[in-house]
């Protein structure tokens, strides 16, 4: 998915046309990408590539792949428009050796599924924790001008309460349940970007992303969003396993990379941002409607489930609204509502049958 994608490259286009991600200070620099072929790496890798052909500059992106084969298959569109792309193979876990200067880096690499957290939680800190450690030595090594790390929504823990959370405004997370892999190693690796700010002078920003979607997603993605998506296009009913009251903030692929990019280079240091469309603030239930009154054939019902069935899977029932007011005093808003959300999805959505991809 490239420019051929109408809905992807209108994203592109916005973002190189968006006065709040500092462009030129990212021109002429050569940047560093993990988890370059997940959503958000790679729309972000994306914009950057779109940027430098529209404007005919130079940002030269090093992608980190586990796989360079089928990194280089998923890039080929931007290769074969002559992007300026380079991958590296390895993990963030056994970072290899990345030769040449790094101007800055941007580690989007970490495990993803609600499942994963629970039954591999050993896996999920590794490669949070170490991962992060990992690329923070990197940038230690390089002298880079910034750091960018992903974080998220899912380190405030168990929040009751409606307010809106600011960044230093965390709930409470059960040490000892095995999905706590993620959001205990995310609180961590966050200090860990903290100490190596406070110790070494690693200019470090952190961005809390809300649950994050858009143009890109997999059909067969187990979250939810991607499950009531297929649902509601298949003419079926979604079907939650839990009760749906948990309240969430949502955020758009294209809101997603230009706050991460504008932190980038303009963020404060040693400190972290929430990112974040408050008018997305609904739950669970009222969020996959959405999905089913914006793609369902008008007969899709959301069924619940009360039982609490597999709540180890899941983050803790609760409300998680995030007040994004120091992203926007940047000069940062999020643009895409949560229905247009899933209309923009569909247009990215690709899968196999019968030898054809449907869409």
């Amino acid at each position: 998915m490239w420019t051929e994608n109408a809905v992807f490259r209108e994203d592109l286009e916005k973002l190189a046309d968006l006065r709040c991600i500092p462009w030129d200070a990212l021109t002429d620099k050569r940047v560093f990408v993990t988890g370059g072929t997940g959503l958000i790496g790679y729309t972000l890798v994306s914009a950057l590539c779109c940027y430098a052909k529209t404007r005919n500059v130079s940002i030269p992106v090093l992608v980190l792949a586990r796989d360079v084969k089928k990194a280089q298959e998923k890039y080929a569109g931007q290769i074969a428009d002559g992007a300026a792309l380079t991958f590296v193979q390895g993990t963030v876990e056994a970072l290899p050796e990345i030769e040449g200067d790094v101007d800055y880096i941007i580690h989007c690499a970490a495990p993803t599924g609600s499942a994963f957290f629970a039954e591999r939680p050993v896996e999920t800190i590794t490669a949070v924790v170490q991962g992060t450690k990992n690329v923070l030595e990197l940038a230690r090594e390089k002298q880079v001008l910034g750091v960018s790390y992903l974080s998220s929504m899912e380190v405030y823990g168990e929040v009751t309460g409606e307010t809106a959370r600011g960044e230093r405004d965390l709930g409470y997370v059960e040490l000892y349940a095995a999905r706590s892999s993620y959001p205990a190693g995310k609180r961590l690796a966050e200090n860990l970007c903290c100490a190596y700010g406070s110790e070494y002078g690693v200019p470090v920003t952190t961005v809390r992303l809300a649950q994050t979607f858009g143009p890109g997603v997999e059909w067969e993605d187990g979250r939810v969003f991607a499950y009531a998506a297929r649902c509601a296009l298949l003419g079926e009913d979604i079907r939650l396993k839990t009760s749906g009251a948990k309240k969430n903030m949502y955020l758009y692929t294209a809101d997603a990379v230009s706050a991460i990019l504008l932190t980038l280079v303009r963020g404060e240091r040693n400190t972290a941002y929430n990112a974040g469309n408050p008018d997305t603030y609904c739950s669970v239930k009222e969020m996959v409607s959405v999905a089913a009154r914006e793609l369902g054939n008008g007969t899709v019902s959301v069924l619940t489930n009360t039982d609490r069935e597999g709540a180890a899977f899941y983050r803790p029932e609760g409300c998680l609204k995030l007040d994004v007011q120091r992203l926007e005093a940047l000069g940062w808003r999020p643009e895409t509502a949560l229905s247009e959300m899933f209309r923009r999805m569909q247009a990215g959505f690709q899968r196999k049958t019968g030898g054809r991809e449907a869409t």
